[in-house]
């Protein structure tokens, strides 16, 4: 069956930082960041850092296999992660946010226990947007 159900995910570090510094230490180039005082499109200033990186966009109905997508270039930098968040004001996040319309396969949206044991030993948060819509015409 044909759906025009859709997800993605990302990992995101929110809070009081330096993204450039948080690069350096992870040896990653982030997806999107800003600094504290960066401003945004309506010209107003951003009051906090953020770094995002893993975005996966490949729809699977089983979301885990979009998440494991999405911390696989951190799970060798748990250690830096843990020293980032010691030693910074800020809270780590792994995004899910699936569309889903009615009459369509449904996604699971349960981490398993990998994502789970990541999640944990990094202190990630993980939230999930959920937008359902009634039917496929939308």
């Amino acid at each position: 069956m044909e759906t025009k159900n859709s997800c993605y995910t990302y990992f995101t570090i929110v809070g009081d930082f330096e993204p450039d510094r948080v690069s350096d230490l992870l040896g990653l180039k982030p997806e999107k960041s800003w600094k504290i005082g960066d401003l945004r499109r309506n010209g107003t200033a951003y009051d906090f850092a953020r770094w995002t990186i893993g975005r996966c966009d490949e729809y699977d109905a089983i979301t885990a296999n979009q998440m494991r997508k999405t911390i696989a270039p951190l799970l060798d930098k748990i250690g830096l992660l843990n020293m980032i968040q010691k030693e910074n004001a800020v809270s780590f996040c792994l995004e899910i946010v699936p569309s889903v319309y009615a009459g369509g396969i449904h996604p699971c949206l349960a981490p398993t226990l990998d994502v789970i044991d990541f999640c944990h030993a990094t202190r990630t948060e993980i939230d999930i947007d959920l937008y359902v819509y009634d039917s496929e015409e939308i």
